[in-house]
């Protein structure tokens, strides 16, 4: 199998020759960025840095799938918020708010005409070309992610409680922007697509993402015309049930959440990505531990092994190899 079927078949909870490899999120670093000649900040706007650094997702570290927007700014910026886009040791930063209630919300149809968008779209149709067995994943980000954007952390989660209607009507406007961008990622080449909506157990109680997302995440299910891969950080086993029940095709979730419990309560209804320890493991351990994490999560049933998040960017190399060496010697 190549290693796009690998990974498109796992999505699909089929058969295939071993896990599927990848992130999701950002899998870059500052070693990459030498490797690549490539680096942020152009790396996040300029389609040529943004090609050249995200194929070493699959030249350097030997991934099944090259994901090429490593910044979580892009649809917000396009938007009219004020980014500080950040350096090399740095990912890109969003200044101030845009917004304060649901009557400023003023999305121009024009903003996928924006620098930062048309680079994520000619990049992928470049790795589509260049790289047609390996799985291209776009990135979107979702409504409740951009609602701490838009209107920032605090003043969005206070609305959830004093003004749950608004937080419907901010959540449904805003997932236009998140389906427009999927579609136009679909459209230039994307095999999948990344959903990064932060509703972690920090920010979002279960309840809460039951009533508030599971509505928005199962309209982007249905929408999106190919397999998602919805991101969550933090620990989501309070909400991994909640999550089974919106038709998305798989979950990536962090190590905060054991891979056999998080595999026992999907209980295949979607597929499991992830949970290889990030802020120890990866960037502190040797590679023999990033094997043992590595399989330990095959032999509790994960789909596609991979970080659990977006790696520090001073993470070794070694490390991150380390995740493809293991999964495809695992006998």
């Amino acid at each position: 199998m190549t290693p796009k079927q690998v990974v498109l078949k796992r999505l699909a909870k089929d058969k295939s020759c071993r896990c599927g490899i990848g992130n999701p999120v950002s899998t870059t670093t500052v070693e990459q960025m030498k490797i690549m000649d490539s680096y942020f900040p152009e790396a996040h706007y300029m389609s040529d840095k943004m090609y050249e650094l995200s194929r070493a997702n699959y030249e350097v570290l030997g991934y099944d799938i090259i994901m090429p927007v490593f910044s979580v700014v892009i649809e917000s910026f396009a938007l009219g918020c004020e980014v500080k886009w950040g350096r090399p040791d740095m990912m890109p930063q969003i200044i101030g708010k845009l917004w304060k209630d649901y009557s400023d919300i003023i999305i121009n149809p024009g903003f996928m005409d924006n620098y930062a968008v048309k680079a994520v779209l000619e990049c992928i149709t470049r790795l589509k070309k260049n790289y047609p067995d390996i799985a291209i994943a776009g990135k979107v980000f979702g409504p409740w992610t951009l609602s701490y954007h838009f209107f920032g952390v605090e003043d969005f989660l206070i609305k959830t409680i004093t003004n749950p209607v608004e937080v419907h009507d901010i959540l449904n406007k805003l997932t236009k922007v998140t389906l427009r961008f999927a579609d136009a990622q679909i459209q230039a080449g994307a095999d999948i697509i990344t959903v990064a909506d932060h509703a972690t157990k920090d920010l979002c109680s279960p309840l809460a993402y039951r009533d508030f997302l599971i509505p928005i995440h199962s309209i982007l299910a249905k929408e999106i015309k190919a397999p998602v891969m919805l991101h969550i950080c933090g620990d989501t086993a309070d909400r991994i049930e909640y999550i089974a029940q919106t038709g998305l095709s798989s979950f990536h979730f962090e190590s905060k959440v054991d891979a056999c419990k998080a595999v026992k309560t999907a209980a295949g209804r979607m597929a499991m990505i992830g949970n290889i320890n990030n802020p120890s493991t990866l960037l502190f351990k040797k590679p023999q531990d990033v094997r043992k994490e590595v399989q330990y999560a095959i032999k509790c049933g994960l789909d596609i092994i991979g970080p659990e998040c977006a790696v520090p960017l001073t993470t070794p190399l070694e490390n991150l190899k380390e995740i493809a060496s293991a999964t495809k010697e695992y006998k």
